[in-house]
């Protein structure tokens, strides 16, 4: 049904979403608006193709996409994924390897799932910012415009504008599974998994090189996509 919602013209799209339960269970959550070498759930995704809860997407080497999800916007950088879901008071992405960031203007309540926690803007302001996935014990979070926050269970980490931290997780013990990373659910309101806090380490990096590379970044989210 998803595919054929994809690839139906906007009157068609209309009819469709009469039928009962048709529109609670795939309302989208917003559309592509730049795409190279990427993929939504395994199918080659174009400008204007639209994203829904549960979706994965995705990109190659030397790819790269960017989604405009309400009023931010989503990117994924090369060789990088992450799975998209929403709650009662937030998009998410859980991300699932390489570089993903956000671009926030306070309005949506856009969210980065990784193992450490949960990375948004500070107090809903506008920000943006990006997580790289190291492995699954290491991140680096950069704050380019605006502070975020990284939520480790009600335990609450700041990285503050024009800084970047190399954040570890201890490991557990080999008798203790370790708990996953809060994932997309298919039921009423995506509800993730219940978290357990984590032994983090934070390290300060030095930025200037990371915040040069990313300006280029910045200027375009900070665009119309006509432009």
């Amino acid at each position: 049904m998803r595919s054929i919602a994809r690839s139906c013209i906007a009157a068609m799209l209309a009819g469709l979403m009469a039928f009962p339960g048709f529109g609670a269970n795939e309302k989208p959550l917003g559309l592509v608006v730049q795409a190279e070498s990427a993929q939504v759930s395994n199918a080659k995704v174009a400008i204007g193709t639209t994203v829904y809860p549960g979706d994965k997407v995705e990109t190659d080497a030397g790819g790269a996409l960017r989604l405009r999800i309400g009023t931010s916007q989503l990117y994924l950088l090369a060789s990088s994924s992450a799975t998209l879901g929403q709650r009662s008071d937030s998009l998410f992405a859980e991300v699932s390897r390489g570089t993903v960031g956000f671009s926030s203007h306070g309005a949506d309540q856009l969210e980065l799932e990784v193992p450490q926690g949960v990375i948004r803007a500070s107090h809903g302001q506008p920000a943006y910012g990006q997580v790289t996935v190291v492995n699954p014990q290491e991140i680096i979070v950069s704050a380019f415009h605006g502070s975020l926050v990284l939520d480790n269970d009600g335990e609450l980490h700041t990285i503050p504008e024009g800084k970047s931290y190399r954040v570890t997780m201890d490991l557990e013990p080999a008798t203790t599974p370790a708990p996953a990373v809060a994932a997309y659910r298919n039921n009423a309101d995506n509800t993730p998994a219940k978290r357990r806090r984590r032994k983090l380490a934070f390290v300060i990096l030095f930025g200037g090189i990371g915040a040069l590379a990313s300006y280029g970044i910045w200027t375009v989210l900070s665009e119309s996509p006509s432009n």
